[in-house]
């Protein structure tokens, strides 16, 4: 297995999101700074320099289809990014204009998780339901304290929010609370399961807790170094990858789940900060602070398969859709696109 270097472009500051377009044509690349770039998944040329938010971009997120209708013309592919200025703007990628903007107050638009054809933005202790045209379709209470992570299952339905103290689930229909998930520690991210048995978040104490909320079961695993930033399942919902120190900490959530059971650890030799499994593969991407990103089979006896060494320690990995390519966004505003051969 080898990466090889396909394509690299460059931002004018730290690339602080990373994502595919629904059907691989374009990787969107958010500077800090405030502009996002539109690049063609082929060679890296810049489709589109879009001015993103004045003092600075936070997120990003392509709309996707939801069973086979979207909000917008399906020629149009909507792409939705959130910045410190307070809004949420929606973009047309495939024309590189700028389509509506929503204004949600004072604090800085910090996730985003499409549901179909709405768009749940957090800012600050608010979270609010946006469709594609800027108009909202609702406002949510005020959380205790600041919405720290979004999360949605892969099949829709509902939306996590996390905050101190625990997550909330929301119908993504009525807009009504489903459930409340308590955890008395704060909550660095989310992820749920492929198959939408399992949400996890990441913990500041540190530890990772799950939930299978439909059963009201949870599990705890703490002894991590560092608080839990990054998590990410595997397609088939078995294995879990989370940082929290110099290892990758790989559990095995199949039949009762992980609890009791020794999870595998990937070594690097600085502390994690991005993992990412493949959409539809098998193949877990990991990167390191000292610049080291490394490829894992976590089911071989071997599971280490390719490492390559990057100029700058990555922010974001992100697979394209039909996992041939990775790309990496780096500190110094680097984004490389690599491909995995065999």
């Amino acid at each position: 297995m080898q990466l090889t270097k396909h394509w690299a472009a460059q931002l004018d500051d730290y690339a602080i999101d990373l994502a595919w377009s629904p059907d691989g044509a374009l990787l969107a690349a958010a500077s800090a700074a405030g502009p996002v770039a539109l690049l063609a998944a082929t060679d890296g040329a810049r489709r589109h320099q879009l001015p993103g938010h004045d003092n600075g971009t936070n997120c990003l997120a392509w709309q996707l289809a939801s069973g086979s209708q979207l909000s917008a013309p399906s020629s149009q592919l909507c792409l939705a990014t959130g910045g410190q200025d307070g809004a949420v703007k929606f973009w047309d990628a495939t024309a590189g204009q700028h389509t509506a903007t929503a204004a949600l107050g004072r604090d800085w638009v910090e996730h985003l998780a499409w549901v179909g054809p709405v768009l749940f933005a957090a800012a600050g202790k608010n979270l609010f339901a946006v469709r594609a045209d800027a108009t909202l379709a609702h406002t949510f209470k005020p959380a205790a304290k600041t919405i720290t992570a979004l999360a949605a299952p892969r099949a829709g339905g509902c939306v996590a929010s996390a905050c101190y103290g625990g997550v909330t689930l929301w119908d993504t229909d009525d807009f009504l609370a489903q459930k409340e998930l308590v955890y008395a520690n704060g909550i660095q991210g989310l992820v749920w399961s492929p198959d939408a048995r399992w949400l996890v978040s990441g913990n500041q104490d540190p530890s990772v807790h799950l939930w299978i909320p439909e059963q009201d079961i949870e599990l705890h695993m703490s002894g991590y170094e560092t608080k839990v930033k990054h998590l990410t399942y595997d397609q088939t919902s078995r294995w879990l990858a989370t940082s929290g120190g110099r290892d990758c900490c790989v559990w095995d959530c199949s039949g009762a789940g992980p609890e009791g059971r020794e999870p595998a650890m990937l070594p690097h030799d600085a502390p994690l900060c991005a993992v990412s499994f493949q959409n539809t593969h098998g193949l877990l991407a990991t990167a390191s602070a000292d610049g080291h990103v490394r490829l894992w089979s976590v089911d071989r006896r071997t599971p280490l398969r390719a490492t390559v060494k990057m100029p700058a320690p990555a922010t974001k990995l992100a697979w394209s859709p039909d996992d041939r390519q990775l790309a990496i966004g780096s500190e110094k505003g680097a984004v490389y696109v690599l491909k995995s051969e065999a």
